[in-house]
């Protein structure tokens, strides 16, 4: 009976062993990225989103208004950078929020430390003051791209500091409306119903690199939530073909188009991003969005 238990206990141990080994494993090549340099170059510490590390500035020192509704932060005013491994090189995509005094000084930044800058637009409309969006893409030592992107941040006045994660929140009854005509779950938290919908049916490559969803290759419906109301901002990832019965489907439900775009130079397949806004009763809204995600290869 003792050797048995005794067999049994190193037998556990071993599969402990080798489970601690294999998450080891996992840590070490989950990536590849240097997380801790690029943390140290931002000043601020991003996320693992699967194979993509992810770093997210609100831009809190800025309140920018839509007629009288407050936009929070979190709703349609984050900077983001995302960076993946490619062989022995490393990737790194995302946007930039920005007034327009810091616009081109953060793309003569961009371009003198060899990031690429793939598109400048709006998200929002009739914002005040005006937001602009510049998109970038840079490829080298992900350090290296980090501390580029950092004084290009520098030169705004984007907070760029460790700060608590804001907590989840539970769903209020007009969240939960909204995920029910949506047919999709999202995450609550200040407010702000995020609801991201996968392109599972597309496959984005940039320069043989394969670009996953989290690495903004999806559809973003954000929601700011006030009582049964809310405004609601976020872009489609279309295909060509998509563009026209997307644009039908929120004109024909009162949703504006606030703008169509690139996000990216030498994408494929070639994408189109469009963003949107309206303020009013939320489950109509939401009604309005299903309507134009029903224009796409999205799965039903």
């Amino acid at each position: 009976m003792k050797n048995a238990q005794l067999m049994r206990s190193v037998a556990f141990l071993i599969i402990l062993a080798i489970q601690a080994g294999a998450l080891a494993l996992a840590e070490t090549s989950h990536s590849g990225l240097d997380q801790d340099g690029i943390a140290e170059a931002f000043g601020k510490k991003g996320a693992m989103i699967g194979e993509t590390y992810k770093v997210t500035l609100s831009r809190f020192d800025l309140r920018v208004n839509v007629g009288a509704i407050l936009i929070k932060p979190d709703f349609a005013l984050t900077s983001w950078a995302g960076f993946i491994k490619s062989d022995d090189t490393t990737l790194t995509y995302g946007d930039l929020a920005l007034l327009e005094s810091e616009t081109n000084p953060v793309i003569s930044k961009l371009m003198e430390k060899g990031i690429e800058v793939s598109a400048l637009h709006n998200h929002l409309i009739h914002e005040t003051p005006r937001i602009y969006y510049v998109h970038f893409l840079g490829h080298g030592n992900e350090v290296d791209l980090a501390k580029g992107l950092k004084e290009a941040l520098a030169l705004t006045g984007t907070p760029v500091k460790s700060s608590a994660a804001g907590s989840a929140e539970m769903k209020s009854d007009t969240a939960k409306k909204i995920e029910e005509v949506l047919g999709h779950q999202g995450s609550m938290s200040g407010g702000i119903l995020h609801v991201n919908v996968p392109r599972d049916d597309i496959q984005v490559k940039m320069k043989d690199v394969v670009i996953p969803g989290n690495m903004g290759m999806n559809i973003a419906l954000n929601f700011q939530i006030d009582g049964k109301k809310a405004a609601i901002n976020g872009d489609f990832m279309l295909l060509a073909s998509e563009v026209n019965p997307a644009i039908k489907a929120l004109r024909e439900n009162g949703i504006e188009v606030a703008s169509l775009h690139n996000h990216m130079l030498d994408e494929e397949p070639r994408l189109f991003f469009m963003h949107f806004w309206a303020y009013g009763d939320a489950s109509t809204l939401a009604r309005g969005l299903k309507a134009a995600l029903d224009q796409t290869g999205v799965k039903k």
